[in-house]
Parts: structure tokens; sequence; C-alpha cells
């Protein structure tokens, strides 16, 4: 088995990291907008990963800072909130950490079954899940929401309804939490991922959310700066 230790910076990680890269973009299903291919996809990701994170190249073995500063000004009390494409968790038990009633769902059972081996004692609800065909306890089901990074792994029809899809989670006066890679509109981008612009997050505003906040960031890597934007909305309450 291969040797887990370490993470994202360490050498031998972040090798790992750029061979399993090169690996699963030569896969059947990297950039489709085809819904089967896509659910075979992610689910060879964890497959091939077996037990080292550094073939997962979303699992950064942390909670995004991002997230993590915004729930230190925005602590949960028992409200109910949901992590969307949990991936192996850490973004989930940051957030049930900061006192939020959590649910973690991911479409690969091998994500969620990591996730639950890897906090065995967790308090976050970890479900196998489809953003597309939620449970019907779901829909409107919850006041924070969490999108990290899904929506630029999409592509196609997939990538248009997903905004709809994400919304429906919502409930009356919920908060939602975007960040994605971002480019500037009319820009070419190759993927995946496939950052967003500020025209398409502008979906959200489309579909009846307040925008609350948004801002610029980057992410440096050892060979890149990546830029990204923090979006923040509000589903109006019931009157």
């Amino acid at each position: 088995m291969t040797d887990p230790s370490g993470g994202p910076g360490d050498p031998a990680f972040d090798e790992r990291r750029a061979r399993a890269r090169t690996r699963l973009n030569d896969l059947v299903g990297s950039a489709s907008d085809e819904p089967g291919e896509r659910l075979t996809w992610f689910e060879k990701v964890y497959e091939l990963a077996g037990d080292d994170p550094a073939a997962v190249p979303w699992a950064d073995l942390a909670p995004k800072p991002a997230l993590v500063d915004w729930l230190a000004k925005h602590p949960g009390r028992g409200q109910r909130a949901i992590d969307i494409a949990c991936g192996l968790g850490d973004n989930s038990e940051a957030i049930a950490a900061a006192g939020y009633t959590t649910t973690g769902f991911d479409l690969a059972e091998g994500a969620i079954d990591w996730a639950r081996r890897r906090f065995p004692e967790s308090t976050v609800d970890y479900r196998v899940g489809d953003l597309f065909n939620p449970p019907a306890e779901w829909i409107a089901g919850f006041d924070f929401v969490h999108e990290y990074y899904t929506v630029q792994a999409l592509r196609g029809a997939l990538r248009q309804e997903a905004f709809a899809a994400i919304e429906r989670l919502m409930a009356p006066g919920a908060t939602l939490f975007v960040v994605s890679r971002s480019r500037e509109d009319g820009a070419d981008v190759d993927g995946p991922p496939w950052p967003l612009s500020p025209e398409e997050l502008a979906a959200f505003d489309d579909l009846g959310l307040e925008r609350i906040s948004r801002r610029g960031f980057v992410v440096e890597t050892a060979d890149r700066i990546i830029p990204h934007l923090e979006t923040v909305y509000r589903k109006p309450a019931l009157v």
C-alpha cells in the first residue's frame, strides 16, 4: 500500500498527486457531460486511490481556509447544514465543529466510506446522494448550504442544472456559501475543472437569491497562482 503520510505541500505527496491527475484525466468520463459517465469516473477516482489521498486531486486533508474563516464569524447554533460533494469529509467536519447539525453527501460511495473511516466518532450524517435527485426531506431542508468546487467539476447540461439543484436545498432564510476557481466572463478555459465566471454565478441571482458578499482571492501552489471567487447568498425568508 502507498504510504499516505504527508499532505499537500509535501514533495512526495505532490509527486503522487501529479501522477494521479495524469492517470485520471485519461479515464473515460473525465470531461464528460453524461451523468452515467461522470458517476463512473468519480467512483473510479476513489477505487484507484486505494488508501492514498494524494490520488484524490481535491483532497486537502484539511478544511478549506476560506470556509474556516467564514465559520469563525458565523457559528451555527444547531442549524441544519449540508456539504455538497463532501469527499473525504474535512469540510463537513469543520461545519459540524462550528455548531451546525451537518449532512455531508457525495455521489461516490467510495468517498463516503472513506470519510466514515476517517471520522468514526463524527456527528456528521454522511450519505451517498445525488445533487440532481435528492431525498424529499432535503428539499428546502437546510439553513446553510456549502458548495465548494462542485459546479466547476461539471459541464454542459449538468452544469446548467446544478444552480437550481443547489438552490432547492435551501430553506427560506438559508445561507449559501459558494467557492470556485474563477475566470473572466467570456474567457476560454480548459478543464476539468472549468472555472466559473461572474456571469455564470449570476444564475443564483436569477433564482431569486440575494447576494450578500463576494470577494476574490488566490490559491498559490508550487507552480500556479489560481484565482477564486467566494460568494455568499441568502434565500428570502417567508413573509
